[in-house]
Formats: structure tokens, sequence, C-alpha cells
């Protein structure tokens, strides 16, 4: 039973990485109190914002897939999705960290929380 909640809150996991899709697409139209806003303290004055847009939908949809398919190899219990999980939750708290726009303001909307669940799954799989 634990490893199927842990495994099912992996995928929810990497289901989430899908709404920064959503944003960096403008399949929805963005607003201030969704956070992320496409702005990165890293790449903004390397890159044109529309670049940047496409590097983060394909990192987050490589994040979506790996914690789903890392959390399906947990519950059927597969040597490899530790290395999946692992590998999946330090590239998502990179993309996190190099995405972010350098203001304080809605860290939670941000991704903060994400980051703190991925250093979580870390020590969970790996530290403990």
């Amino acid at each position: 039973m634990r490893e199927l909640v842990g495994g099912g809150f992996l995928v929810l996991h990497g289901f989430v990485h899908l709404w920064y899709v959503v944003l960096s697409q403008g399949w929805v139209e963005a607003e201030e109190q969704m956070g992320w806003n496409g702005h990165s303290w890293l790449l903004s004055s390397h890159l044109p914002t529309e670049t940047i847009l496409s590097i983060a939908s394909v990192l987050y949809i490589v994040a979506a897939l790996g914690f789903a398919a890392g959390g399906m190899g947990y519950v059927l219990d597969q040597d490899w999705a530790v290395t999946v999980l692992v590998a999946t939750a330090v590239l998502s708290t990179v993309v996190l960290v190099v995405m972010w726009d350098e203001k304080p303001d809605l860290l939670v909307e941000k991704g903060i929380l994400g980051v703190l669940i991925n250093l979580g799954i870390v020590y969970w799989l790996v530290l403990r």
C-alpha cells in the first residue's frame, strides 16, 4: 500500500509540471497571481522570451514524464525507478531555480513547494 500511495504522489507531482507548460505555451491567459511569468534571472538577458518558454516547456515535459515513469516504476518495485526519480527531482529543481524571476513575491506559485517536494523525494529515496 505504501508503494502505491508513494508512486501515486510521484505521478501527481509530475503532472503539476504540466501547468508550467500550459503557461509557457500561452494555452491560458497568464495572470500575475499565477506566479510564473516566463522571465528567468539567468536566461532572460541572453535569450529571447520565446526561446526561454520553449526550453521551459520541453524540460517541464521531461520532468512530468520522469516523475510519471519513476512513480510507476516505484509502484512496480523496479530497480531503475530510484535513479529516474532522483534525476528527475534534480532536473525539476534546476529548472525551477533557473526559471525563477528573482522576485520574492508569489514563491509558492513560482515553485518553491516543488523544490521542497523534490528535496523531500531525494531524501526519501536516497538519504534516509
